[in-house]
């Protein structure tokens, strides 16, 4: 499921005291976008694309500072050219999108990426590499949400509320893509320091 209110709010605590005390750039702009949550990730990611101006999805070094100014981060000229080198991980001048979000997302080790791609899998019922509200019918059972029992929601609408927990802003499409997926579970697992209670946290919600 979508990461619980309190681990919500531990991970903005968590990333604001990052933001406050520590001094690496790639650090500081990973915890300014955990600090708004799980989907600081996925913000940030609508924002390369918003950057990218001729929709080369690619960025050069002022397209990126624009960027990173517009998210609200004070950082000098020295620290956005030492994230840009930090990026452009082929040297070519550029940071792609791929580049940028390798970079971004906090590291998982392969014991979280393997449960969030046994979540995912699970989900994505006809392996098309993205879930809808069909794919979620039956695996996410609405007939407890307090909405769907009233009466003021159908089941798809119950359903496309929690599809938008994974998505972000105005940009949401009721399409969830594995990357998305990540990114989302990259922000929860930032928020949990032990893998067991990250196993355990995904194994209750998805029954994987």
């Amino acid at each position: 499921m979508a990461a619980t209110t309190r681990l919500q709010k531990e991970l903005e605590i968590k990333s604001k005291q990052a933001l406050a005390t520590t001094t690496d750039p790639l650090e500081r702009l990973r915890a300014a976008c955990l600090a708004r949550g799980a989907q600081g990730i996925k913000g940030l990611s609508i924002l390369f694309r918003i950057m990218d101006d001729d929709k080369s999805n690619k960025l050069n070094v002022e397209e990126f500072k624009k960027g990173v100014d517009e998210y609200g981060l004070n950082f000098s000229k020295a620290e956005i050219a030492d994230l840009f080198r930090l990026f452009d991980i082929d040297q070519s001048g550029q940071i792609d999108y791929d580049e940028f979000l390798r970079r971004l997302r906090p590291p998982m080790n392969s014991f979280r990426l393997d449960l969030i791609a046994k979540a995912f899998a699970k989900l994505d019922k006809n392996h098309d590499g993205q879930i809808t509200v069909d794919d979620l019918r039956g695996v996410y059972i609405v007939k407890h949400h307090p909405k769907y029992m009233n009466g003021e929601w159908s089941e798809d609408q119950v359903l496309r509320q929690f599809l938008d927990c994974f998505d972000y802003g105005k940009h949401k499409d009721g399409i969830v893509t594995r990357e998305e997926f990540i990114d989302y579970y990259s922000g929860v697992s930032a928020s949990v320091d032990n893998d067991m209670y990250f196993d355990l946290m995904m194994r209750n919600s998805w029954k994987i």
